[in-house]
């Protein structure tokens, strides 16, 4: 069997696909989410929306580490040269690793946000607490996209016999 079939490249292009789609779906979810709290605070007190659009901001940078992963990904496959096996599950496995933790931090990033907007307009002291908590919720995209950086550096080490 060849250590670079022709269909290694689907692998591939699977993990730039869901590193983009799953953390776009989770940042998607998280700013309405949010944005659905921001909505019920500026019906009480519209001077705090501007404080309150923290959750939103966040949920976008979910969206970002998917795309800096897809387009490392995307980087790596060029239809010039022979593509191994092993590069294109490193590449799903990168992919899958930002994409899935962008959408569980989108998640709960969006019902934080939602919840925290929400007690904001009756406690001011519990914007701290939201900052701390929103913090949490998008190291966890984060270190997904550690995981995939790492996982994608090792992608190249792989040849063709």
């Amino acid at each position: 069997m060849s250590s670079c079939p022709p269909y290694a490249p689907f692998f591939g292009f699977a993990g730039v696909a869901s590193s983009m789609i799953f953390s776009t779906v989770g940042a998607a979810y998280g700013t309405s989410k949010a944005g659905i709290g921001i909505a019920g605070l500026g019906q009480f007190k519209p001077e705090l929306i501007m404080k309150s659009l923290i959750p939103v901001v966040m949920s976008g940078i979910i969206a970002v580490y998917g795309l800096v992963v897809s387009v490392l990904i995307a980087g790596g496959l060029d239809p010039a040269q022979d593509y191994p096996l092993y590069s294109g599950f490193v590449h799903l496995g990168a992919g899958l690793a930002c994409g899935l933790t962008g959408l569980a931090a989108g998640y709960a990033i969006g019902i934080v946000g939602d919840s925290c907007v929400r007690a904001y307009v009756r406690e001011s002291k519990v914007f701290v607490a939201m900052v701390l908590i929103l913090i949490f919720a998008e190291v966890l995209g984060l270190y997904g996209l550690i995981v995939a950086l790492i996982m994608n550096s090792r992608a190249s080490e792989a040849r063709c016999s």
